[in-house]
């Protein structure tokens, strides 16, 4: 986590660059904050500071996760009423 993303003790992290990353971005960094918290060695505040950026990012990865969901049901759809309109013809 870069220095531009810690807080002072006893705040919130800043969380205002979550929403401008891809997936690949958001899930690297989600990844880098479970090993740290799994390794330990963390002050609990710094400890729930990771905890909250890494709910943010699990949240960013699953809102990607959900539009390549959405996307690929319609693209399913539209080729699914493309051969409909075949057989019909």
């Amino acid at each position: 986590m870069t220095k531009e993303n810690q807080s002072p003790d006893n705040a919130a992290p800043d969380l205002s660059d979550i929403d401008q990353l891809g997936y690949e971005q958001a899930r690297e960094q989600l990844v880098e904050i479970v090993s740290k918290l799994e390794t330990g060695g963390t002050t609990l505040e710094e400890s729930l500071q990771l905890w909250e950026r890494g709910e943010a990012l699990a949240t960013r990865c699953e809102n990607w996760l959900d539009g390549a969901r959405e996307r690929l049901d319609a693209a399913r759809s539209r080729r699914e009423e493309t051969r409909e309109q075949a057989a019909s013809e």
